[in-house]
């Protein structure tokens, strides 16, 4: 009868959307790093764990009013209360239940009540010897009044703040890591209190005039003297107790220099983690932003053109050096491959970012870029850099909305203007933003009274304007030279006085913003019925 009725209430609790909900609640304030509410509840634990510290240092000269002791206790209460929701969040109890039953029942086996509480018991004790579990607890034994030994134990309160603080947290994962290292010099240091308190002992004993009277005295002197304090209150006086003195001393520097750089060189191992977690902690503030991997000479310019258009951006880039410049530079930056799931889904590519650029030196790099981002969000935007007109194709079927092939362009745009100079400083002057002209798109509008004639007819040099090219997908349009492939339509760069404009076409223009859009209100107007003035 218990066992059916602890086997529906688990069953119960599996189903309830409110016991869900209320696990998931208490799970990102108290555990998941990703949750806003953990930030501020960590922020009112720094002060309320400080006061605790403050306030028992307090009591040892004053005797506590009723208000400062039901502070106390509510400080108490609240770790206490802490501490068991920790306990509760490390596993599902029922989630055992129904699997150890599911289990019997499949194999026709009896469901034993007493083999699945051990198992939930065993789940809770692993929790409990967790290294900040013991901390949590031992932080709240010092308020236990009856027993002031247990004061001892405040310092405990201050290590609950490696809950709260990502750097302290990270310092002690510092140690972790490097725990195999640190255990033998701890060995070897302590092997050497051990025989430097007894040479001391031995040679500074009262009976040999010296001021070592105990083995407690000796091991106090050997630790200080190891490392390099010397508060001089124990002296050696007989030339053995001075021998003892130096070799312990230089044997003590070199076991503290290499506990010294054990612990840099890990700081500097975790430091680049450091930079990453901050930088996703950035991201994870902004609505969107802009993902550029590569950090070569056109991510340096996409990077300075962002920001001079107040554009939010990440660079992710895996050669040091990069990223190091755009460091320096102030830009945000992941030290990473690009192309590794976990990299792009750090930096926020299923859900705040915006764009995908991947603007790297190496053709393959980009396609292994453009696949996976491809596949971790199917609806953002990717545009490519080409540096082969034989890896086009290949980026638009990984998945590029748009490929770009700069020195191509460059050299297209040289070759039209070779022979044209103003024209040249004009476009230079444009992209540089150094001129008061903007680069705009106008459509062509089916029954405009653009659509079916040539470009010499409609006279943009009497607009004050300047075409760049056609963007279309027109096929009629193929014969023209100076075809540019885009993914499904082409961009036919300064195109022929004779080509003639369709419905559904682009034209890229340049020109003072007035006159840009005096034209586009004539193209909008022809469509209802108005003649097309110059």
């Amino acid at each position: 009868m218990l066992t059916r009725l602890i086997v529906n209430f688990a069953c119960l609790l599996k189903a309830s959307t409110n016991y869900r909900n209320t696990k998931l609640f208490f799970y990102n304030l108290l555990e998941n790093p990703e949750s806003r509410i953990k930030s501020n509840f960590n922020v009112v634990m720094i002060c309320l764990v400080l006061s605790s510290v403050f306030l028992l240092i307090y009591e040892v000269d004053t005797q506590f009013t009723g208000i400062e002791r039901l502070f106390e206790y509510f400080l108490v209460t609240l770790f206490i209360i802490e501490y068991l929701l920790r306990a509760w969040l490390y596993n599902d109890v029922h989630k055992i239940i129904l699997e150890n039953y599911e289990k019997a029942e499949y194999l026709n086996s009896p469901f034993r009540l007493g083999k699945v509480v051990r198992l939930i018991l065993a789940k809770k004790i692993e929790y409990i010897f967790t290294p900040l579990a013991v901390i949590d607890l031992l932080a709240i034994l010092p308020s236990y009044r009856p027993v002031k030994m247990l004061q001892v134990l405040l310092i405990f309160r201050l290590l609950k703040l490696l809950r709260y603080f990502k750097s302290l947290n990270l310092f002690a994962e510092i140690l972790s890591s490097k725990r195999f290292e640190l255990y033998n010099l701890i060995t070897f240091l302590g092997f050497l209190v051990f025989i430097g308190s007894t040479g001391i002992y031995l040679f500074e004993h009262p009976t040999n005039s010296g001021e070592v009277g105990n083995l407690f005295d000796a091991a106090y002197w050997a630790i200080v003297t190891v490392s390099s304090v010397g508060y001089g209150d124990i002296a050696p006086k007989t030339t053995g107790g001075r021998l003892v003195a130096m070799a312990l001393i230089l044997t003590g520097l070199g076991v503290l220099s290499f506990v010294i750089s054990i612990i840099v060189s890990a700081f500097n191992d975790k430091m680049q983690d450091l930079r990453e977690n901050r930088t996703y902690a950035e991201l994870k503030r902004y609505p969107g932003f802009v993902i550029i991997c590569g950090f070569g000479r056109v991510g340096l310019h996409i990077a300075s053109q962002l920001e001079k258009h107040r554009q939010r951006f990440v660079v992710i880039d895996s050669e040091e050096v990069n990223a190091l410049k755009a460091r320096r530079l102030g830009y945000l930056v992941i030290h990473a491959d690009a192309s590794k799931y976990e990299v792009l889904i750090n930096a926020g590519i299923r859900n705040r970012a915006a764009a995908v650029l991947c603007a790297t030196g190496d053709d393959v790099v980009n396609v292994y870029i453009t696949l996976t981002s491809r596949h971790l969000n199917p609806a953002i935007r990717i545009i490519s850099r080409a540096n082969s007109q034989d890896n086009v194709k290949k980026l638009y079927q990984a998945g590029a909305d748009n490929v770009i092939q700069p020195f191509e362009i460059a050299a297209m745009v040289v070759a039209e203007y070779i022979g044209q100079p103003v024209a040249f400083e004009a476009i230079l002057g444009i992209i540089r933003e150094e001129k008061q002209i903007i680069m705009e798109t106008l459509i062509v509008h089916s029954g405009s009274v653009i659509d079916g004639i040539s470009i010499f007819n409609v006279d943009l040099e009497q607009r004050k304007l300047m075409l760049v090219g056609v963007i279309s997908a027109n096929p009629v349009h193929r014969k023209h030279k100076n075809r540019y492939k885009l993914k499904n339509e082409h961009f036919y760069f300064n195109p022929d006085p004779n080509f003639v404009l369709q419905a559904g076409d682009l034209l890229v223009v340049l020109g003072r913003v007035i006159a840009i859009d005096y034209f586009r209100d004539q193209i909008e107007k022809s469509r209802i019925g108005n003649g097309l003035k110059p």
